[in-house]
């Protein structure tokens, strides 16, 4: 089955979108990535986005007309990708873009994106909604990714951890054996990425190579007294997002530093070594980790992996050495998700969101070629072997 995997995160910089061609060999899921792209965000769409964002309060009218316009969005990114690999497609997984999400009690989620728009536009049926369903269950909704790491990762001798470094970092510890912890760590790029913003005055989205940072000296006082967020001291199942470290809390952080007299350089340095110290923390408290493969934007940014290697004492990888590349991943992740929503497999993992019990998640969209895909659905079952659970995948080629 082709099925593209479309993901917007909370950096806003763009819609990545992979198609991932998944065969399944007995316990085994094969992918072959064909194609990927980072399809760019307008920038009327990008900052009408922005204004409905924490701390900001959106009309229901501005949500309403976003979810259609980024509906539109998303399927010009799954018609780009499709075209990029010049196949046909089956199934589309959309994440959609978080515009809130409220971990504490009562909680709450919203990605839009109309899937019925992306259905509309490409003629294919598509897996949305991936969050709610589990917060039905009392979980967090949030990180969704461990059930695709735990299968891509798991090593017979070695622990690994799975770090996204997106506008939240977020991490899968996968061991030999037991269950797998992940959590959100805390911010990842966004803080970077908003006081890059603001000390710019909107003329760079962000600290390209972390070139800005790498000039500027860390301020271990400030560090220290950031490090004190209450957040960071939580236990896990946690989950957080642009709520609590978003464009407010950069401004209040830079103001912060400004008043103390450090330089713009100086204050990117301490912001970006805060993403690198927490993520550390959190390694830290785990049992053991022998390799730490990073993916998403914040693997771009040398300063930050350099941070990281020099408080890390394990092995450093990117995903790219799995053939994975690091950029795609999350977008190769929700498209394999999707892909199990239509086998009626499980996906959350209760152990990293606290939900009660494994679910089927996301929600189907009908598209031109739902009875055929229906079909074909009811044909494989006649052939696959019942009660024998995936247990590995592997990435077979990369773009």
């Amino acid at each position: 089955m082709n099925v593209i995997g479309l993901m917007s995160g909370t950096s806003l910089d763009a819609i990545d979108a992979a198609l991932v061609e998944i065969v399944k060999r007995d316990q085994t899921l094969e992918l072959t990535l064909h194609a990927f792209l980072m399809h760019p965000l307008d920038n009327a769409l990008r900052d009408a986005v922005r204004e409905i964002l924490p701390p900001n309060e959106g009309s229901t009218r501005a949500v309403c007309e976003l979810n259609f316009a980024l509906g539109e969005a998303f399927a010009q990114a799954a018609q780009a990708v499709k075209a990029k690999a010049n196949l046909e497609v089956d199934l589309i997984a959309s994440h959609g873009q978080t515009v809130y999400h409220q971990a504490q009690v009562p909680r709450s989620t919203l990605q839009i994106a109309s899937p019925a728009i992306i259905a509309a536009r490409t003629g294919c049926t598509v897996v949305s909604d991936f969050r709610s369903r589990d917060i039905a269950l009392g979980g967090h909704g949030a990180p969704l990714v461990p059930w695709f790491d735990n299968l891509l990762f798991r090593h017979e001798i070695l622990h690994r951890v799975s770090l996204n470094i997106g506008g939240m970092a977020n991490l899968s510890y996968v061991p030999p054996s037991g269950e797998i912890i992940a959590f959100d760590t805390g911010p990842g790029n966004v803080l970077i990425d908003e006081a890059m913003r603001i000390i710019s005055k909107d003329e760079k989205q962000f600290d390209e190579n972390g070139d800005f940072a790498k000039r500027g000296k860390i301020s271990e006082n400030l560090l220290q007294k950031w490090l004190a967020q209450p957040y960071f001291q939580l236990s896990p199942p946690k989950s957080t997002g642009r709520e609590l470290f978003g464009p407010q809390e950069a401004q209040n952080l830079v103001n912060e530093g400004q008043n103390l007299g450090l330089s713009d350089a100086d204050i990117l340095a301490t912001l970006t070594t805060l993403t690198a110290q927490t993520i550390t923390d959190s390694l830290e408290k785990l049992p053991r980790v022998d390799e730490l493969f990073v993916a998403g934007g914040g693997a771009q940014n040398a300063f930050l992996m350099e941070q990281i290697g020099a408080r890390f004492s394990g092995a450093l990888r990117h995903t790219n050495e799995l053939n994975l590349p690091s950029d795609a991943k999350e977008a190769v992740a929700f498209a394999t998700m999707g892909f199990a929503t239509w086998q009626d497999w499980p996906t959350n993992v209760p152990s990293a969101t606290g939900a009660s019990h494994t679910a089927i998640l996301g929600s189907i969209t009908p598209g031109d070629n739902f009875l055929s895909l229906t079909r074909r659905r009811i044909l494989d079952s006649f052939f696959e072997h019942q009660g024998r659970p995936i247990k590995r995948l592997i990435v077979r080629q990369i773009v």
